[in-house]
């Protein structure tokens, strides 16, 4: 099979935080059933979903290591912020490791934390699918579930927002590309209310 899961799930099992590992199927879980709502590979979701924090808990310079020599773009943000890092790590990772070679899928990986502007449908399924995964408690996670099944530029949307808003409150840094991710769906918006 293509997107074979078990040996990842052991892998992901060894490495990973009981927690982690259950908010890791939750998650493929959750963008199987967004790929089946919005019409892409169901299986391709879950295997994006199941290996989008497969470095999370990896030594951090580990995972610099990883950005650094991965051959995958990144901002001075990023590498500056523990908590981004293993997004970027995580695509050099199962590229290296796992020879996964389909650029949507990297992709996936590597930019469901910061976003992007332009981000691919797969790309979008897995960013909301750890949003809104069985296991997230936040305070507006119903009606971002909601939002995540009615419409997927609106539920963008909001995400960025969402998460701008939590980085902010923090004091930490926001990369370029999560700013330009949320202006591109912001425009998308305007452009749908002009339509209707």
């Amino acid at each position: 099979m293509l997107y074979s899961t078990e040996d990842k799930k052991k892998y992901l099992k060894e490495n990973l935080s009981a927690k982690r590992y259950t908010h890791s199927l939750n998650v493929a879980a959750e963008c199987r059933k967004l790929a089946d709502k919005y019409g892409e590979d169901p299986d391709k979701a879950y295997f994006a979903g199941l290996l989008h924090d497969v470095c999370k808990e990896m030594p951090d310079e580990e995972q610099r290591e990883l950005v650094v020599s991965g051959g995958f773009t990144y901002c001075r943000e990023e590498l500056e912020t523990r908590s981004l890092l293993h997004a970027v790590a995580g695509a050099a990772f199962i590229k290296k490791k796992f020879g996964v070679e389909d650029i949507d899928i990297l992709n996936a990986v590597r930019f469901h934390t910061v976003g992007r502007a332009g981000m691919s449908r797969l790309e979008e399924i897995v960013y909301l699918g750890d949003l809104i995964s069985a296991d997230r408690d936040y305070k507006d996670v119903d009606r971002m579930r909601k939002l995540a099944y009615t419409s997927l530029n609106a539920a963008m949307l909001e995400a960025f927002a969402f998460s701008m808003r939590s980085v902010i409150k923090k004091g930490g840094l926001i990369p370029i590309c999560t700013a330009e991710g949320y202006n591109f769906y912001t425009r998308l918006e305007r452009e749908e209310k002009k339509q209707h």
